[in-house]
């Protein structure tokens, strides 16, 4: 059956669109972009008012299959993901067991093409058990379909162990994804420290706890030539590192979170478990040159860093609790509420850093919105309202860091494929 999209405003920066156009579908892929087009049977989507992009990504995401599916599984992660508006997803490794061999990747892949919402791309562990102290099985991962390898949630604290890595890696030309953090400079902090921490009583996470560990990756990755990706940065000194070493040529790519975008410090005064995440929200400089670095291009990617808890967990004292929000369902709506909808950020830079962007550091498919094209679309609403509640998600997860909020623009509709993931607004089956 074909598929007409009639009358949105296509936004595609890598096709240089920017019009109201019309977008043909048959058989899962794009045929046709262009004005006035028809169907001679098929159905026919009103797009009148709404914006359509090429299907968003997110590069960092924690679905918990397998071995922690009270949190969240690969059905109801991707089921999240499609109500935020995403096409595609990759997923974290520190899984239980941890996602560190070639059949644990495949466990993944065939569960995502059983039950995911979305596409669905496995991260692999860099590090056996992500214990920082022997290779995981790199070749047998990439043979299984992982697209990165990362030992998110932990940093790899020995600088020649993460040399070995970056050398190993390099050689099947995938990126390394680094969680900056030294361990020995966090300890068993909590929050951002500094006046904050101080008030409230609580353990601090120092700035340089992140940016020592953002200043060795990069050396690291100059002298091995290894591509790499810098997870969730939230501080300007990092921030800096980074465009430094761009200007020298270096292959590194970072991404940035919405909660580290749109919230700082100031906001953990109620001592709320949901706000309690790693790296910490930093101070309102921090923020502010995070939201610099994006809109200027030094930051290449946004990422939820989605990380779902069962209620309980997050009941627990504020030391105590778990690191993580929830994101994959609120992401394009904050970024058009707080940037779009001010004036700061237009779609097409929407598009490119939640879809080329994502793709490009991590070295997922090309998403356009171009003839001969999988048809991994998403459609935007920009004047929708949505009040984030708890019963609102579609995640397991309801610890998001923005409960309570009402924010302006959501996913109408998502084709992964062709075929509906979300339509007028509700999860697809």
């Amino acid at each position: 059956m074909a598929l007409l999209l009639k009358g949105g405003r296509v936004v595609d920066p890598a096709m240089g669109l920017d019009a109201v156009l019309d977008i043909v579908v048959r058989d899962g892929v794009i045929v046709e972009v262009g004005e006035d087009l028809t169907i001679p049977k098929g159905e026919t989507i009103d797009c009148a008012e709404k914006v359509v992009l090429p299907g968003l990504a997110d590069v960092h995401v924690h679905l918990r299959e397998p071995g922690r599916e009270y949190k969240e599984t690969i059905a109801s992660g991707t089921r999240a993901a499609a109500h935020g508006g995403f096409t595609a997803v990759a997923c974290m490794p520190n899984t239980d067991p941890v996602c560190d061999s070639g059949s644990k990747v495949r466990f993944i892949v065939e569960r995502a093409a059983a039950e995911g919402a979305v596409r669905v791309y496995p991260i692999g562990a860099i590090t056996k058990r992500q214990e920082g102290e022997q290779l995981a099985e790199i070749g047998d991962m990439i043979a299984e379909g992982a697209v990165a390898f990362s030992d998110d949630g932990k940093g790899i604290q020995s600088a020649g162990m993460t040399r070995v890595a970056m050398d190993y890696i390099k050689r099947f030309g995938a990126p390394m994804i680094a969680h900056c953090e030294d361990e020995s400079l966090a300890e068993n902090g909590v929050v951002n420290e500094g006046v904050v921490s101080t008030r409230m009583g609580l353990p601090g996470i120092p700035d340089v706890a992140e940016e020592t560990m953002v200043a060795r990756d990069i050396a690291l990755a100059e002298l091995t030539g290894c591509r790499l990706h810098l997870a969730h940065l939230s501080t300007a000194g990092s921030l800096e590192l980074v465009r430094a070493a761009k200007a020298r040529g270096v292959k590194v790519t970072c991404e940035v979170t919405p909660h580290h975008l749109f919230l700082d410090e100031d906001a953990l005064v109620g001592y709320d478990t949901n706000l309690k995440m790693n790296p910490p929200l930093r101070t309102a400089a921090d923020r502010e040159a995070l939201v610099a670095g994006l809109l200027e291009g030094t930051v290449d990617c946004i990422a939820t860093d989605h990380a779902p808890h069962a209620v309980h967990e997050k009941e627990l004292e504020f030391e105590l609790a778990p690191f993580g929000t929830t994101g994959l369902e609120t992401a394009l709506s904050l970024v058009n509420t707080h940037l779009v909808a001010t004036g700061k950020m237009t779609w097409s830079q929407v598009a490119q850093l939640m879809c080329h962007g994502p793709r490009e550091a991590v070295g997922l498919p090309a998403m356009r919105l171009e003839a001969g094209m999988p048809a991994d679309i998403t459609i935007v609403d920009p004047e929708a309202r949505v009040e984030v509640t708890a019963e609102w998600f579609a995640s397991k997860g309801r610890n998001s860091a923005f409960l309570g909020a009402n924010l302006l623009g959501k996913a109408s509709d998502v084709l992964v494929g062709g075929k509906w993931a979300l339509k007028n607004g509700k999860v697809a089956g």
